[in-house]
């Protein structure tokens, strides 16, 4: 795997606005389905084909009133993102990318860190909550490493919904991780 050298400039982070919404698909896409995805470590393409989200997905997180699309620019490019949810004590994370060619330079943490911060800061919740394929083994450790918690609850797959992927393969479920903030 190629590990880029991280860049020092400054990062500036931001909330989405409609505006955003055709860039962040195109950035969700590219670091998680297709061959350009296979540039990063957080590829699906093996388990998973079609679509990760869509503009409608996208659109509803960045009007949601209980949430937080943030943007991570560099240099006024988009280069990250996230979705963050206030869900009463707890946040939820997700929708996470990265731009492939940048991973594996610390960006993530960095970005982790900072939407930990701010549900705390601004919503002053207890733990942060997101779901993971558990067949995305090398990202449940990455979560771990970062003081995310495994918890042994399931959820199902959508399996179906194309909306959410075309699955590769028949044992795609998601476990709640979970990591007490403050």
């Amino acid at each position: 795997m190629h590990t880029p050298a991280t860049n020092t400039a400054a990062l500036t982070y931001r909330g989405a606005t409609e505006a955003d919404v055709e860039a962040l698909v195109a950035l969700i896409e590219s670091a998680y389905r297709g061959d350009a995805s296979r540039a990063g470590w957080t590829t699906e393409a093996d388990i998973l084909g079609g679509q990760r989200t869509d503009p409608e997905g996208v659109t509803a997180v960045v009007r949601g009133a209980d949430g937080r699309m943030m943007i991570v620019e560099r240099d006024g490019e988009l280069i990250a993102c996230c979705q963050l949810e206030r869900r009463g004590e707890h946040a939820y994370f997700g929708m996470f990318a990265v731009r492939p060619g940048l991973q594996g330079g610390g960006l993530g943490k960095t970005v982790l860190a900072e939407a930990e911060r701010f549900a705390v800061a601004e919503w002053a919740v207890r733990e942060m909550h997101m779901t993971v394929i558990t067949a995305r083994e090398e990202l449940i450790a990455w979560y771990e490493r970062r003081g995310y918690v495994r918890t042994g609850r399931m959820a199902p797959f959508p399996y179906g919904d194309e909306r959410f992927g075309v699955p590769r393969r028949p044992d795609l479920e998601f476990e709640l991780l979970v990591k007490p903030l403050g």
